[in-house]
C-alpha cells in the first residue's frame, strides 16, 4: 500500500505551489519600492504584470468552472489583487507614453479579451466540460505568455550586459513555482496546468544562467540629481558660456587692433615712399 495517495500528493504539491507562488507575487516588491522611492519607473515595463494579471483572472474563471479547485482559487485571487496594486503604482510614476501603453494592455487583455472569453464560452459552449476544455487551452497559452513575458527583459540584459532590470529572486521563484505546479497538474491529470509549466521551468533556468553571466558587470545607473545640483550645473554652464563669449570678443578686438596696425604700417610705408620720391625729384631738379 503506498504511503500517500495520488490526491494527497497532488494536494501537497498544490500547497507548495501556493506557497512558492505567493513568494513569486511578492518578489517584485523591492522593484516597486525602488519605483516609489525614486518616483520613476526607470527602465521597468508593465508587460509582465499586465499579462500576469490576465493569467490570474483566467485561472480564477477556470477554477470556477472545474469546481473543488480551492488551491487554484486562493493563489489566483491573491495574484489578481497584488498585480492590481503593482500596476497602480506603475501608473502613478510612469511616463506618459508608458501609461498609455499600460492602459491599452489593461483594456485589451483584462476588459475586452477576458469579457469576450467569459461571454462567448457561456453563449456558444452549452456543456460545462466543453467550457473547461476551451478555457483550459486559453489558460495554458497565457501561462506560457506569463513565462515568456520576461523575454523582453532578458533581451535588455543581453544588450546592456546588466541584470539591473531582471531581479534574481523573481527568476528563481518562477523556476521553483513551475516545478511545483507541473507535478500538481501531472498528479491531477490536468494537462492545462502541467504542460505550460515545462516551458516555465526552461525560461526560469535561462534567466538564472543570464544572471550568473552578467551579475558582476558594472551597472550603468544615472545619478539622481537634486534641484540644487541642477542649479549648480546651470550656473557652471552659464559661466562657461560667458567665458567663451568673452574669449571671442577679445579675439575680435585683437584682430581689429592688428588690422589697424597693419593699415598704419602700410600708410607709414607709403609716406616713406612719397618722401623718397620728393627727395628724388628735388635732387633731380637741383
Amino acid at each position: 500500500m503506498p504511503l500517500f495517495t495520488t490526491l494527497q500528493l497532488a494536494f501537497a504539491f498544490g500547497i507548495l505551489g501556493n506557497g512558492v507562488s505567493f513568494l513569486v507575487y511578492l518578489s517584485p516588491l523591492p522593484t516597486f519600492y525602488r519605483i516609489f522611492k525614486r518616483k520613476s519607473t526607470e527602465g521597468f515595463q508593465s508587460i509582465p504584470y499586465s499579462v500576469s494579471l490576465f493569467s490570474a483572472m483566467l485561472y480564477l474563471y477556470y477554477a470556477y468552472l472545474k469546481k473543488n479547485e480551492i488551491l487554484l482559487i486562493t493563489i489566483n485571487s491573491f495574484g489578481t489583487g497584488i498585480q492590481l496594486i503593482y500596476l497602480t503604482i506603475f501608473m502613478i510614476y510612469a511616463t506618459k507614453s508608458a501609461k498609455i501603453f499600460a492602459t491599452k494592455l489593461l483594456i485589451g487583455f483584462n476588459l475586452v479579451a477576458f469579457g469576450a472569453i467569459v461571454g462567448l464560452t457561456y453563449i456558444f459552449a452549452n456543456e460545462n466540460d466543453l467550457r473547461i476544455s476551451i478555457v483550459g487551452w486559453i489558460c495554458a497559452v497565457f501561462s506560457v505568455s506569463v513565462f515568456a513575458a520576461p523575454l523582453s527583459i532578458m533581451r535588455r540584459v543581453i544588450q546592456t550586459k546588466s541584470v539591473e532590470f531582471m531581479p534574481f529572486p523573481l527568476s528563481f521563484f518562477l523556476t521553483i513555482c513551475a516545478v511545483m505546479w507541473f507535478f500538481y497538474g501531472l498528479l491531477k491529470k490536468d494537462m492545462y496546468i502541467a504542460t505550460p509549466n515545462i516551458l516555465g521551468f526552461s525560461f526560469g533556468i535561462a534567466q538564472m544562467i543570464l544572471y550568473a553571466i552578467y551579475r558582476n558587470r558594472k551597472q550603468q545607473v544615472l545619478p539622481d540629481l537634486s534641484l540644487m545640483d541642477i542649479k549648480e550645473i546651470a550656473i557652471d554652464m552659464k559661466a562657461v558660456v560667458v567665458e567663451i563669449i568673452q574669449e571671442n570678443v577679445d579675439d575680435e578686438n585683437k584682430n581689429k587692433i592688428n588690422k589697424q596696425e597693419e593699415v598704419v604700417s602700410v600708410d607709414e610705408k607709403k609716406d616713406v615712399e612719397y618722401n623718397k620720391q620728393d627727395v628724388a625729384l628735388t635732387t633731380s631738379n637741383v
